[in-house]
């Protein structure tokens, strides 16, 4: 029986762990991880806060995924999305999920991630 998402990995281009580190930390606000030193040595980062995980794995012929992508629930949407459009980042607001307001945006490696709301009262 599955019980939880433990975490998501995406992909990313060889040396691109400092961007990584800049963008999820600094701009999203989630806290790095140390990786385990057996996994350490292949590079990339992982990023986390409270039960939520991304673990970004470094991929030789790196290419972002045009549709897939994390699905990230936040709280104050407005004031996320002017964060992340303050730091450079496309914010792209899309209305067609019933129940939620929420937008689209990239890492600096061109990941999608979805933000998402939902939508009260």
């Amino acid at each position: 029986m599955i019980t939880a998402v433990d975490h998501v990995q995406l992909a990313a281009p060889p040396g691109s762990e400092d961007a990584l580190r800049a963008f999820y930390v600094g701009v999203l606000g989630l806290t790095e991880i140390p990786k385990p030193k057996a996994l350490a040595a292949r590079g990339g980062c992982w990023f986390g806060t409270g039960p939520v995980q991304l673990h970004l794995g470094i991929e030789e012929d790196f290419r972002a995924a045009r549709k897939a992508h994390p699905g990230l629930r936040v709280t104050g949407i407005d004031a996320y999305a002017a964060r992340l459009a303050g730091h450079g980042a496309p914010v792209e607001w899309d209305d067609n999920l019933p129940g939620h307001r929420r937008f689209h945006s990239q890492d600096p490696v061109g990941n999608r991630l979805e933000f998402l709301e939902p939508v009260t009262g």
